[in-house]
């Protein structure tokens, strides 16, 4: 019997560490058969060394013209760790830099166009609701802190003015009308040859101190869409500045939503604020978005815990993402009309970027008789629920409805700036049943018209068939009256009442139109940030008037400006400017 000579034993050792070594490049061995492979490779090294001394390779012959030159034998192979690495060294080096794209925007915001210009001697009257909400500013604040112009539906002129504090006195002692109500007239600045009508309205003020006592549901999304920093970590924090405002006599529960709901907290004397913020604190994101039953829930704890002649009302605190149960905005606001009949008011605390539904969240807050604000940071947290607390809280005027019928023989056309998603019909403002804006103590309402006053050039062709005299004549009793421009109306409820009370008063026509220059500071600002709104949303109704005029104009009239507001407004507006460009 023949055996095989030392070196085939070796070469043989060595084919099988090599294929060894070629299996392990592709697959990843247990650690039983990379110490098998591991001593393989010894026994292979320790068969050479022996054979060496004895069998010596034949002479190689010196290359001739045609014969190829033989490459030497490869060398043995490196350790398995090291081949591994190197391959992950080469298939990295020609790998494609690939980065996850970031996930796609599902924000909603209600579309809409912007007031277009009336005639008056065909519809002398405009009609629509108050509304106190802000969180249009807030929102566009976001969009260009992050360097980025917002949508142009996410820019409502209405919430950007009435964002800011004004210096005018509300009703004095002992006037019937829990507000002040006031018209001013001035040259438009972006058209010498037109006019603009701005109408004030001031609440009166209340002390904390003063305030009913309240009964609070802190009604807050926990679902999974939450999670982020500056979502339910943002509310968490709003909440507890909240809470330290709280007296005794104040109660406050705490519901919760996701996949289903849950009473975090009972009705709790708001002197006990350490069992409210360990119930806050212990609130964690995750599961799905049932918003209506959370909804349903707070409603019922409300009620359950109903403060007459008190303050009754959910603060909802949410991205609006919801996904489960009923979604539909327009159930959902059926829903809140009946739960509204109670006495149990609804403000919604908006959070969230990509997915936030500022659509829903408006229509919920306009809907319950309520405000909408949006929490950019905890600083707007702390203007929301500290700074304002009274005026958010605390309802002085009930569905306060505006009509402003002009006059056809000293206006020729007009225009509202702003709350287009807040008009009425001519005949809703009689009807007591037709909802409208509520007011809070101390709360702002700021409106703008733009005119052109009879004999100017105007925007609008007149109607070929029609007898305009007669025509405003029939639609309005005050067109002899040449000493006004208009007729300003308000209807409101005092709070738990049916029945509306009227408030009217005329605007007098100038002898000649007063430059923006003169007026006060409130004015002067009041219609930088209008202007502002219009060009943020492309209008071409204010020609081109723009960052040059509109930026100096802010930064002249900032006025006491005690918590820097003004002053950061006319910042944004210089970085919008270098956005737009």
């Amino acid at each position: 019997m023949s055996f095989p000579s030392r070196s085939a034993v070796a070469q043989s050792a060595l084919l099988a560490v090599s294929f060894a070594t070629l299996a392990a490049c592709t697959t990843s061995p247990a650690p039983e058969q990379r110490a098998s492979d591991q001593r393989a490779q010894e026994s292979a090294r320790a068969a050479d060394a022996k054979a060496a001394p004895t069998e010596q390779p034949p002479p190689r012959p010196s290359p001739g013209p045609l014969m190829p030159i033989i490459a030497a034998a490869p060398a043995a192979p490196a350790p398995i760790a090291e081949q591994r690495q190197r391959a992950a060294v080469s298939v990295a080096a020609y790998a494609p830099q690939w980065t996850p794209p970031p996930p796609a925007s599902t924000a909603n915001y209600t579309a809409f166009s912007d007031n277009p210009w009336q005639r008056a001697a065909e519809l002398p009257v405009s009609t629509f609701s108050a509304s106190v909400d802000t969180g249009s500013y807030a929102n566009v604040r976001r969009f260009i802190n992050r360097g980025q112009m917002p949508p142009q539906d996410a820019v409502r002129v209405e919430e950007l003015v009435n964002y800011f504090g004004f210096d005018a006195p509300g009703p004095e002692t002992g006037e019937r009308d829990p507000f002040k109500v006031r018209a001013q007239v001035l040259a438009s600045p972006w058209n010498a040859e037109r006019g603009l009508i701005r109408i004030a309205i001031k609440g009166k003020d209340i002390a904390k101190a003063s305030l009913p006592p309240a009964n609070l549901v802190f009604l807050v999304d926990v679902s999974g869409s939450m999670g982020p920093e500056d979502r339910l970590p943002l509310v968490k924090s709003a909440l507890k500045l909240l809470t330290a405002q709280l007296r005794p006599v104040d109660r406050v529960s705490v519901v919760t939503y996701a996949n289903g709901t849950r009473i975090a907290l009972p009705p709790t004397p708001g002197d006990r604020k350490a069992s409210i913020n360990s119930a806050i604190d212990q609130l964690q994101a995750g599961g799905a978005t049932y918003g209506e039953g959370g909804l349903k829930l707070a409603y019922a704890q409300a009620r359950e815990s109903f403060i007459p002649e008190g303050i009754n009302r959910v603060l909802l605190a949410t991205d609006g993402d919801l996904n489960v149960g009923e979604t539909n905005q327009e159930t959902l606001k059926k829903m809140i009309e009946g739960e509204r009949d109670s006495g149990v008011t609804l403000t919604a605390l908006g959070v969230g970027q990509s997915n936030f539904n500022e659509a829903l969240m408006k229509k919920l807050a306009d809907t319950g008789n309520g405000s909408y604000h949006y929490l950019d940071s905890l600083q707007e947290a702390h203007k929301v629920l500290v700074n304002e607390m009274t005026s958010t809280l605390a309802t002085i005027a009930q569905d306060l409805k505006l009509q402003v019928e002009f006059n056809p023989a000293t206006v020729q056309e007009y225009r509202l700036i702003g709350y287009e998603l807040h008009a009425l019909k001519r005949e809703d403002f009689n009807n007591d049943k037709v909802d409208a804006g509520d007011i809070g103590a101390g709360h702002q309402v700021t409106a703008l018209y733009e005119f052109v006053p009879a004999g100017a050039k105007g925007n609008v062709d007149p109607l070929r068939y029609g007898n305009e005299g007669k025509a405003a004549a029939k639609a309005s009793p005050r067109v002899g009256k040449n000493g006004e421009l208009a007729w300003i109306k308000l209807r409101y409820k005092a709070p738990g009442q049916s029945t509306s009370q009227l408030v009217e008063l005329p605007v007098a026509k100038p002898a000649t139109m007063p430059a923006l220059a003169a007026q006060d500071a409130d004015t002067r600002f009041a219609v930088a940030v209008a202007a502002w709104g219009q060009w943020l949303r492309g209008s071409s109704l204010i020609g081109n008037y723009g960052p040059e005029q509109f930026v100096p104009l802010a930064r002249g009239a900032r006025g006491e400006d005690r918590y820097g507001h003004r002053a950061e407004f006319a910042r944004l507006a210089e970085l919008s400017a270098t956005l737009k460009r």
